[in-house]
């Protein structure tokens, strides 16, 4: 049966992979993706890169006309790839081949690191005594699923063929929480600095990161659960149930100092060098203020109001100039004190889950989102398919969430191209496709919290369950 599996799954990400490289050699070039608002955005748009790569052949500094704000490491790389053509086929097609090598690369350790939970959660089951076989057939591979959801998702191939560098930064997100998840720290660490390079809103993940690296991975509050036997075994003082309760509260993880001291050191390692990297790139243009200017700066400061999937460009072309600045402040602490700490506090024993509310959380409140960021936490939500199997009105969402994604272009097209509208056709929409996304991670994180109460009132049962027949 796992032999079949695994043979299914390369077959579906063979056909995924042969599907972008048809969208990109035969798709009809006069329908221009880079275009659109939904795939590209100031931060990560390719056309923005390779104009930043002209200009720095032509000895001005990338960052000048304000039209790249990307990564200066980013423009080394790709850089040189949108001036080479393949033969007959635009100039744009090899960054395109990079996207889909990334895209591969994200779907593998998507796998791998929903195998490592699959493992952790069966474990977690076997020891509450709520699962008879570590090879239980009913639990679904949310590995598989993850990786396959990240390749078929039509927001994770648009992205891939829309000369985006969404699949970039999608990688540098995972291959953090991989190397968290498989306790790989300077890894975990180097996705973690290059993700926050690529995209300030990925600074969040550090909270989650830390909580991998310090009690392990996902797992239900076992300490909650002990609370639950302990005052069963004072009630009816089985040493059996005693010894049960000595063994499942060495199961236990406490925190594990060391092991954040450690990733810690090498967040400031991998950080130097990144610093260093982009000191030598810039060392004629400005160096690393200008490079913060132009990039932290430009997304803190919301300069760009172009129209994108996201709330701020039109509340910002609308408030006046001398609460601009109070207004930026609010913006951008809201998302520093209003999901960051309660999610924190309430999903520390599920790090990995938290990186998914994270994620989803900053993309929609993020400056500039674009739909390669609904693509990443979309794959994430896949991991937790055997915790989330109860989740509340998930049809509805999902037609919310196709409703909008269609209209968006629909809406674009009578405002700016029929003239048939207005600006409030298209931010109605973005509004519109916002709520549907809050309504899904608050939805995500009610399941999520209510699976942790049911195997909590599920081990109290079968506790007394146990107590009696010890009794009689």
């Amino acid at each position: 049966m796992a032999e079949e599996e695994t043979y299914m799954f390369w077959i579906w990400a063979m056909a995924s992979t042969i599907f972008r490289l048809f969208l990109i050699f035969f798709f009809p070039e006069n329908i221009n993706l880079s275009s659109r608002p939904e795939l590209s955005t100031p931060l990560t748009s390719l056309r923005r890169l390779a104009e930043g790569y002209w200009l720095k052949q032509a000895s001005l500094s990338p960052y000048a006309e304000s039209m790249f704000h990307g990564s200066p490491l980013l423009l080394s790389i790709l850089g040189p790839l949108t001036i080479q053509r393949i033969e007959g086929k635009s100039s744009h097609h090899l960054c395109s081949l990079v996207f889909v090598i990334a895209d591969i690369l994200s779907a593998l350790l998507l796998r791998a690191t929903g195998q490592k939970l699959q493992k952790a959660f069966r474990l977690n089951l076997k020891r509450l005594g709520l699962l008879t076989s570590l090879h239980d057939r009913g639990i679904l591979p949310c590995g598989d699923i993850a990786a396959l959801v990240y390749l078929w998702n039509p927001f994770t191939i648009l992205s891939c063929v829309g000369s985006s560098t969404s699949p970039i930064e999608n990688l540098a997100v995972i291959v953090s929480l991989y190397g968290a998840v498989t306790r790989r720290v300077p890894l975990a660490a180097f996705g973690l600095i290059m993700a926050i390079h690529l995209s300030l809103y990925s600074a969040t993940l550090a909270i989650p990161l830390i909580f991998l690296l310090g009690y392990g991975l996902d797992a239900p509050p076992i300490k909650k659960f002990l609370q639950t036997r302990h005052a069963g075994v004072e009630t009816t003082g089985s040493t059996s149930d005693v010894s049960k309760q000595d063994k499942l509260t060495q199961t236990t993880q406490l925190f594990s100092w060391r092991t954040v001291l450690h990733f810690v050191f090498w967040v400031l390692v991998w950080s130097s060098c990144v610093l260093v990297l982009c000191s030598l790139s810039l060392k004629q243009y400005g160096g690393l203020e200008e490079m913060f200017k132009r990039t932290n700066g430009f997304i803190l400061r919301i300069e760009d109001l172009s129209p994108n999937i996201g709330v701020f460009w039109y509340f910002f072309a609308e408030v006046f100039d001398f609460s601009r600045n109070y207004l930026l402040i609010v913006f951008n602490l809201y998302i520093l004190l209003t999901g960051i700490p309660p999610l924190a506090f309430r999903l520390k024993h599920r790090p990995c889950f938290l990186a998914f509310a994270y994620l989803a959380f900053s993309s929609i409140l993020k400056s500039y989102p674009s739909v390669g960021d609904a693509a990443l936490y979309l794959s994430l939500r896949a991991l937790f398919v055997n915790e989330l199997t109860d989740m509340e009105h998930s049809c509805f969402i999902f037609c919310g969430y196709i409703g909008f994604s269609l209209l968006s272009p629909v809406m674009h097209n009578i405002w700016i191209w029929r003239g048939t509208g207005n600006a409030n056709f298209y931010f109605g929409n973005a509004m519109g496709y916002a709520c549907f996304q809050f309504m899904f991670v608050e939805k995500s994180v009610n399941a999520m919290l209510n699976h942790d109460q049911a195997l909590k009132k599920a081990t109290a049962e079968m506790f007394k369950n146990s107590a009696i027949t010890a009794i009689f």
